[in-house]
């Protein structure tokens, strides 16, 4: 895998990028500005009221977001695709630090690569940074356990998925 951008995800090549490392690094970053200021966007990342109205890809609806934020707490999410299928998002927090920083874990077991935008095995740490007056830099950190899961993860449409769930969020915070 090489680096590249997905022109569905930038706002500005300069703004905007996702970059897969080589598969020996087993990460996927994601990164993002979006218009809002970060204490909206992480709550958005953080409230389940929020969380059902944009996470997952265009055509996909949250169905049922249960939030325990504290480390050690979990979360769980079931998106329902346009195919009528319930998929499960699940995890553990690791640490919190409020309006800074997120880092969970995906799922114990192999249901789906993408895991509804956690990858099983993984670990995800979202940082949520000012940038300029009313705007947030969010990056997405997934780290999986081999490379084979980071090549299953992007075949399962973790990186279109991402591009989608993050112009939605974008959408939702503008009222959209």
């Amino acid at each position: 895998m090489s680096a590249f951008l997905d022109p569905q995800f930038s706002d500005a090549l300069t703004e905007s990028r996702i970059v897969l490392t080589p598969p020996s690094h087993h990460e996927i970053v994601i990164t993002r500005v979006l218009n809002a200021p970060r204490e909206l966007v992480f709550a958005a990342w953080t409230q389940p009221e929020h969380i059902k109205r944009w996470w997952g890809p265009d055509g996909f609806q949250g169905m049922v977001c249960e939030v325990d934020l504290r480390v050690g707490g979990r979360f769980n999410l079931n998106l329902r695709g346009p195919d009528g299928i319930d998929y499960p998002c699940e995890g553990t927090y690791h640490e919190i630090v409020p309006n800074e920083r997120i880092v969970y874990s995906g799922m114990t077991d192999d249901r789906h690569p993408c895991g509804c935008g956690i990858p099983p095995h993984s670990l995800v740490t979202v940082h949520f940074v000012e940038h300029g007056a009313g705007k947030t830099r969010l990056t997405i950190n997934a780290r999986v356990n081999s490379a084979g899961m980071c090549e299953a993860v992007v075949q399962g449409g973790f990186v279109p998925g991402w591009s989608q769930a993050a112009a939605r969020l974008d959408s939702y915070l503008a009222g959209g």
